[in-house]
């Protein structure tokens, strides 16, 4: 069977570092850190008190604002993103043919906010002032269906809510159904907002979160360093137009990348912890370059899960040692949650879009905050400093709660090749 190639055409992004693709990529090359003291709630009685929030977001920028209102933040990022990214393809919308353009999102929550929100008036209102629509537009699957209308793509649509692996699985399976013929271009991505009160005490209950840092935030995401404490939080969105290879060409599209391979795995060990050994994260990334037709030493750039805790950070370099082999200490790494922190079902695909811009542009961010080596972390991680370095084939990891792993391998555009 022939399968079409999928290459990328579009970017969008709101994040912490900036509300457009051009700020997000200006921050993470110059290694500036998007983490705060939260301004979202209250956090002073909480253990940790930082995160990366999104600041100056006007959803009214990017759609009606009586719209805007009823959605949840999540969405309000997704269809800002969705925006950015089919304006940089060159799409017109509403589409010309909408029944050959899919939405595939990931998220991990969806939109949190709204169906706590939804709890409290009953509490303190009575169940009979909760505005009608507030229960349904909370689901995961709402930011995919607002796309959708917004934007007039009627082709195959779905949701992925794999938890950290989510942005990276919507971007692969979208990439999927683009090979199988059933959509000429996929909206794909993740968007994320869980900078909330719940959310931060019940991570600080597993003590997933790093204490000491409320002082500094900017350095409290330390991936790979010995002194690492935990993740930092963090919301945005990150939307990608995925296309069929001769359906770019034929339209004139300026291409990106070209999306090679995918996979997925499971660990089937542990609601949170990674397998010690890496065998679920390793199986992914095995396969994802089987996908792509490649063997491991042509990976010449990784941007890792890189969560910046002690066991994933430790057990990423594992499962890729299992894969690599003495290659992995030839591999670029880096980690842009040092920057970012964690966007859950958003991270994949922001950081799809750095590994896309990196082999693009020549520059690999950096790890930031990284100043004390981990003998158990050994490898060349990009230490605070981007660099220059000329890489056709990058690969970028994402390992979810419930032990779900995906990888997408990405390559560089030479011309029409």
């Amino acid at each position: 069977m022939h399968h079409k190639r999928v290459v990328i055409t579009g970017l969008g992004a709101i994040t912490p570092l900036g509300l457009t693709v051009n700020e997000y990529w200006d921050g993470l090359i110059n290694g500036r850190s998007g983490i705060r003291k939260i301004s979202l709630f209250d956090a002073s009685h909480m253990p940790c008190q930082i995160a990366g929030e999104v600041h100056d977001f006007d959803p009214g920028n990017y759609m009606d604002r009586k719209t805007a209102r009823r959605m949840p933040r999540s969405s309000q990022f997704a269809v800002a993103a969705a925006r950015q990214a089919i304006e940089d393809a060159g799409l017109a919308y509403p589409m010309s043919d909408p029944e050959r353009v899919g939405v595939l999102l990931g998220t991990a929550v969806g939109g949190l906010d709204i169906l706590t929100s939804a709890g409290e008036i009953m509490r303190t209102k009575g169940f009979d002032r909760i505005p009608p629509l507030h229960l349904p537009s909370g689901i995961p699957n709402i930011p995919a269906f607002l796309i959708a209308h917004e934007f007039q793509c009627l082709g195959p649509n779905n949701t992925t809510a794999t938890a950290c692996a989510a942005g990276t699985q919507a971007v692969g399976e979208a990439s999927e159904w683009i090979r199988r013929g059933a959509a000429d271009i996929v909206i794909a991505g993740g968007t994320e907002t869980i900078v909330m009160e719940l959310v931060v005490g019940a991570f600080s209950v597993m003590r997933a979160l790093p204490f000491d840092f409320n002082d500094r935030p900017e350095a409290a995401s330390r991936p790979f360093d010995a002194l690492r404490q935990g993740f930092v939080l963090s919301e945005g969105a990150a939307i990608l137009v995925l296309e069929g290879l001769e359906h770019a060409q034929r339209r004139g599209a300026h291409i990106y990348a070209e999306v090679l391979g995918y996979a997925s795995s499971s660990d089937g060990y542990d609601i949170a912890a990674l397998q010690p050994e890496g065998l679920g994260p390793s199986r992914a990334m095995r396969w994802a370059i089987q996908n792509a037709g490649l063997q491991p030493k042509d990976v010449g750039y990784i941007n890792a899960h890189g969560t910046s805790t002690s066991l994933n950070d430790k057990i990423e370099t594992l499962a890729i040692k299992n894969v690599f082999g003495e290659d992995a200490y030839n591999v670029t790494i880096s980690s842009t949650k040092s920057m970012m922190g964690h966007a859950m079902g958003a991270s994949g695909a922001l950081e799809a879009i750095a590994c896309t811009l990196a082999i693009g542009k020549g520059v690999i961010p950096p790890t930031i905050n990284y100043e004390n080596p981990d003998p158990e972390c050994d490898l060349f991680y990009t230490p605070n400093q981007a660099i220059q370095r000329n890489v056709n084939i990058a690969m970028s990891n994402s390992f979810g709660l419930g032990g779900q792993n995906a990888c997408l391998v990405l390559k560089r555009m030479n011309g029409d090749s």
